[in-house]
Parts: C-alpha cells; structure tokens; sequence
C-alpha cells in the first residue's frame, strides 16, 4: 500500500509505482473529486486519446423519441 504526507503548502507526492501505472507525466492534469469522505484523482485524457475505447459497447438500447 502506498502512502503520502500532506506537506505544509498541502501538496502531495504521486508515489512512482503509482505514477508509473497510470502513465502520468509531469503537467498532466489530474480530477479532483471527495467521494463518501475520500479524494480521488483521476487523470483527465485528452480526446484524442479515447478514440477507440468504446469499441464493442452495444448501443442497442431503448430511447426515449426525443433521444434518437
């Protein structure tokens, strides 16, 4: 499990494991979202970047006439 220190400027240390895994590079932007008492950061992708990553997701759903 990794952990950081908040510093007194309230910044923190993205662990390189971590960083590594998620591919983060320096100036990447993160999200910030509190959810049910805890924060989460999640990398913010250009469009570009998710082109492809909805291949395969079936679409045959029911919608309402004004939605079509």
């Amino acid at each position: 499990m990794n952990t950081v220190t908040v510093s007194p400027k309230f910044q923190v240390v993205i662990p390189k494991a971590v960083r590594e895994a998620l591919v983060l590079v320096p100036g990447q932007r993160l999200q910030v979202l509190v959810i049910e008492g805890r924060i989460e950061l999640v990398p913010v992708r250009r469009t570009e970047e998710l082109r492809g990553s909805l291949a395969g997701l079936d679409t045959r759903i029911e919608r309402e006439g004004d939605r079509v």
